[in-house]
């Protein structure tokens, strides 16, 4: 599970209700954080008592006649269905008004769900062809370099021009990236088609987020979010046994060429209802030092990941560069206090990039590990992660229960324990006697746990956040979440590099004699034990998650 990966907000993420339990005061932003409902009504937000079954609101009468003053009759208006006005307190997300968007945006990350599936279960097999195992975890976070700097993009465009362009500019993009990567012939290339797909799920991550926030009222978006998550179920299912067969029986490329065209759908029946979001309240301009920043900071963290990766006394020149640009830029994009894991809100952000960082540097390199340790076909190793996707909605359910609340900070810990506890019995699958269904069962606890790390840091930045910062809070978490993917990926494709790992290489022509022809356990014990040892770290971030006393 990487890439775009929406499932990080869910139910719980999102504010409910003013007066309620655990209610949470958000102003939109990037995140589709909803507007405080107790706000007036503006032209922007307007604040109707019904909608209608075309998602227009109901015609305001203009004298006191039962016909409204137009001659029709209500009763004959009402049956006659197009128009056909609901209560706003019964309309779903699937009522005419909604049904269109929902299943579109439904589709959209479906669709993005199951080619991160596929990626990872296809890695190995296209590093192999390409000759490329020892840039493996490039692959990876090249995506999110590139995807750290289109959000904080998207986020300006977003609210400049609205989520209509940023989101068909990024769906383009990544499309690009996939047949660029499909069609690459060597390494560099395909990770430069990653790096392109990485702006456009950057671009479009935020524009859904926007598209919540503006299409649907506050009433309606926990239900929307939720399924972000839900949406990830099927992909995570269907997605190795698809990726794997063709990956075995086509060919790769396949599974990336493939798929640009299946996103077109999904768009056709969202645009009619995209064209109808009201307007917002656009911004005069960009804020062109924040994107600068956040360029700065992709820039930084890429001539670092190659410094690192490339252990040279001339990689020291790049390495200084990179550092030069990455460091000051990004204290500057991240709250206060976020690097010494300051209480409250700095501690909720900086557990975000731990949180996603060791996770997926540690899952990255289990299909990888399976194929070349234990001899399994690309298939069955991308299997083995499946379990994790499904108990990663069930965290994300569990956390947002209403009851749970007030223990949210002490679940938030024992999901980064879990963590911890999964990457470390990963790393058992390396020792002789140990079944490799271990993997399996230990990726059902790590899932879990991040579901409930991941979305319960969404609720208490919201929680945390004054209404007015709300959005950039939102954008900081962004940022944490593509830096903690960079950093700790990097950190992993170093750890894999110095333990002798890129000279690994896998017979993956013939499932059947997929037996690991090179193997170098040592590479993949130091970077699972060291994700594992990450995540404890963030064991302790949890205990300052509540505001207080430095």
């Amino acid at each position: 599970m990487t890439d775009l990966d929406p499932r990080s907000v869910d139910a719980g993420a999102a504010p409910t209700p003013a007066g309620g339990a655990g209610a949470v005061r958000a102003a939109g932003g990037i995140s589709g954080a909803a507007p405080d409902a107790s706000a007036p009504p503006s032209p922007s937000r307007p604040a109707p008592d019904t909608v209608t079954a075309t998602g227009a609101p109901p015609r305001e009468a203009p004298d006191n006649r039962p016909d409204g003053g137009t001659g029709d009759k209500a009763p004959d208006r009402a049956r006659d269905g197009a128009e056909a006005e609901i209560p706003a307190s019964e309309a779903t997300v699937f009522s005419r008004a909604y049904r269109a968007l929902t299943l579109g945006i439904i589709s959209v990350v479906s669709l993005i769900a199951f080619e991160a599936s596929a990626v990872t279960t296809v890695m190995p097999v296209a590093a192999d062809r390409l000759d490329g195992v020892g840039l493996y975890a490039f692959a990876f976070s090249g995506y999110f370099t590139a995807s750290l700097f289109a959000m904080t993009l998207s986020g300006e465009w977003c609210d400049r021009r609205g989520p209509l362009a940023p989101l068909f500019a990024g769906v383009a993009a990544f499309g690009a990236g996939l047949v660029v990567a499909g069609s690459a012939t060597q390494m560099w290339m395909f990770i430069a088609g990653r790096g392109v797909q990485g702006v456009g799920g950057g671009l479009v991550i935020v524009s859904l987020y926007v598209v919540v926030g503006r299409a649907f009222p506050q009433r309606l978006q926990p239900a929307v979010l939720a399924s972000f998550s839900a949406a990830w179920v099927l992909p995570v299912i269907v997605g190795p046994v698809v990726a794997g067969t063709i990956a075995e029986h086509v060919g790769w490329r396949w599974v990336f060429l493939g798929m640009p065209v299946l996103v077109l759908l999904p768009l056709m029946v969202m645009l009619p209802a995209l064209r109808e979001l009201p307007p917002g309240e656009h911004s005069a301009a960009m804020n062109r030092r924040r994107i600068l920043l956040a360029l700065a900071v992709a820039a930084g963290a890429g001539l670092l990941q190659f410094a690192v990766q490339d252990l040279r006394w001339l990689s020291l020149l790049p390495g200084v560069a990179g550092a030069a640009l990455l460091v000051p830029c990004v204290l500057r994009l991240l709250p206060a206090g976020t690097f010494r894991a300051a209480r409250g809100l700095p501690s909720v952000v900086l557990l975000r990039g731990l949180a996603a960082g060791t996770f997926l540097g540690a899952e990255s390199f289990v299909p990888l590990m399976l194929v070349t340790e234990r001899g399994l076909s690309p298939t069955m190793a991308g299997l083995s992660l499946t379990g994790g996707g499904l108990t990663w909605a069930l965290g994300s359910y569990a956390q947002s229960r209403p009851r749970l609340h007030a223990h949210r900070e002490r679940l938030m810990g024992l999901g980064m324990l879990m963590i911890a506890l999964s990457i470390a019995l990963a790393a058992t699958a390396l020792i002789d006697g140990v079944p490799a269904w271990i993997v399996a069962a230990s990726w059902v606890i790590g899932g879990f746990g991040m579901g409930v790390t991941i979305s319960g840091g969404s609720v208490l930045l919201l929680k945390l956040s004054r209404p007015e910062d709300a959005g950039s809070n939102a954008a900081s978490l962004q940022v944490s979440d593509a830096l903690g993917n960079i950093s700790l990926l990097g950190a992993s494709g170093v750890l894999f590099v110095a333990f002798g790992g890129g000279s690994a290489t896998v017979n993956t022509h013939d499932a059947a004699d997929a037996t690991g022809s090179s193997g170098h356990p040592a590479a993949f014990a130091a970077v699972l034990l060291g994700m594992a040892a990450m995540a404890l770290v963030g064991a302790f971030v949890t205990t300052r998650l509540r505001p207080g006393k430095a």
